[in-house]
């Protein structure tokens, strides 16, 4: 079948249609709906298949993004999963969660002027099409090897790793603390983004081909990391970044007050576990004040909204360009009614009996230092304050205290992350390998993917030196 290269100026770019507003805001299921299969092939038409993809090179994973598309006009679906699985053990979680428009849609030759190809659309059809059509990965390996692996966190690092390293043969555990796998992508991921069902079907494909998981085991307490390193023959970690940044002038004993992945995690862990939202109560009908401009600070706001607040609004000590999540999300949270307010440094939390009333904060503003470089700076006699029922916090995260990493001889920066070995993923522990946001701190989903699967050809060949 062949295609009309100039079809991009008759064919607009189209985004997969959302759900109503209405029913966005009062339900936890993702809001956009699947495309149809005409509009997948109009999109996949739109590609130029430039000589150079940039779209290909500016992805974490480098997916063969002009050949699936290609697949995905001629209606060769299955053909086209089983491509973009050669680079991506998630394509269909990627689909839904990376931030396309800083990545390979940020990077389509046709994003200045026509639109960039809907390419995150298409990548989540393929699976989503092949799964349906019955299709399923081919996890099971050649021949089984005798060589034994750890993986250490179940997020989107370790259980890249774990498939990469299954698929190449050899016996796999995964060693997760929660109760169900997949890291923040269960816990943190709020369902409108991401339906926990599309990471428990990985999970029963994972067992079934043969990776073991010891869920509710918490290294360092259930088990000592040196036996792992002594009964296994390699080792990867990644295990995350869950330690909330804080800030200094905040009172941490007022109540009414919380930090943002312990807000999502409770939310989440209730709707898993089918149970009433223990946080509800403290949401619904109240003013909810986010301080915070990315990602995490979006799902927060739009999980508010969800569970009823009187109003939702968000602050932010930049502007709303510099903001570092997608700009998918804060569209998101515009339309479902937040109201955010830029250039506004919180510095102090307000209370009354104990208890959490607002926020005060100082206006800033941008002005280049001695160097022209643009600083943020405040505005002197500018406070002011907005009133909260309840706050929750989104600085950013960073690794927790591992305290189990030093007799297992894995050294860590000053910031508590792994150190590697230049552009490999070894550390100083040549048993031990780790990738994701314990290496190069709190980042994107498909970085942690790209990390866990470059790991997992590093030990493969470490394996077999």
């Amino acid at each position: 079948m062949k295609k009309n290269v100039n079809r991009f100026i008759e064919l607009a770019r189209i985004d997969a249609p959302k759900i109503s507003l209405q029913e966005r805001k009062n339900e936890f299921k993702e809001i956009y709906s699947k495309q149809e299969p005409q509009e997948v092939k109009q999109q996949a038409e739109r590609c130029l298949e430039c000589g150079n993809p940039y779209c290909q090179w500016k992805c974490p994973v480098h997916n063969y993004i002009p050949q699936w598309l290609k697949l995905a006009y001629e209606g060769r679906i299955i053909e086209a999963a089983e491509l973009s699985h050669q680079t991506n053990s998630f394509p269909e979680i990627c689909g839904r969660v990376c931030p396309q428009e800083r990545l390979c849609e940020g990077s389509c030759t046709l994003d200045d002027g026509f639109g960039a190809v809907s390419i995150g659309n298409v990548e989540k059809y393929i699976t989503d099409e092949a799964f349906k059509q019955g299709w399923q990965p081919n996890y099971t390996p050649a021949k089984r090897l005798d060589k034994k692996v750890a993986v250490i966190g179940s997020g989107p690092a370790g259980l890249a790793c774990a498939d990469i390293l299954n698929r190449k043969g050899f016996q796999v555990t995964v060693f997760e603390r929660q109760s169900a796998i997949g890291g923040l992508l269960t816990f943190g991921i709020p369902a409108f983004k991401l339906e926990k069902d599309i990471i428990q079907r990985r999970f029963e494909l994972f067992r079934q081909a043969g990776i073991v998981f010891k869920l509710n085991t918490e290294i360092g307490k259930d088990i000592v990391f040196e036996q792992i390193i002594a009964d296994f023959d390699a080792v990867f970690v990644g295990n995350g970044t869950y330690l909330a940044v804080k800030e200094s002038s905040f009172n941490e004993g007022l109540t009414g007050v919380i930090e943002s992945l312990d807000y999502l995690t409770s939310v989440n862990q209730d709707l898993i576990n089918d149970a009433e939202v223990t946080l509800r109560k403290q949401v619904q009908n109240k003013q909810v004040l986010v301080l915070g401009g990315g990602d995490t600070a979006m799902d927060c706001i739009r999980t508010s909204i969800r569970l009823g607040a009187a109003k939702v609004s968000a602050a932010y000590r930049r502007g709303s360009e510099d903001m570092p999540g997608s700009r998918r999300e804060y569209a998101n949270a515009s339309e479902e009614g937040c109201e955010f307010i830029f250039y506004a440094q919180p510095i102090g939390l307000l209370e009354k009996d104990g208890h959490v009333c607002g926020v005060k904060f100082v206006k800033t503003r941008l002005e280049a230092d001695a160097g022209g470089r643009k600083v943020l700076v405040p505005v002197n006699g500018s406070e002011f304050e907005i009133k909260a029922d309840l706050v929750i916090t989104a600085f950013g995260f960073r690794p927790e205290e591992l305290p189990w990493l030093t007799p297992g001889q894995v050294a860590v920066d000053t910031q508590g992350r792994i150190k590697v070995s230049g552009n490999c993923q070894q550390s100083s522990n040549p048993k031990v390998f780790a990738g994701g946001d314990i290496v190069r701190g709190a980042s994107l989903v498909v970085h942690a993917i790209a990390d866990g699967m470059g790991s997992a050809r590093e030990i493969e060949a470490f394996l077999q030196s």
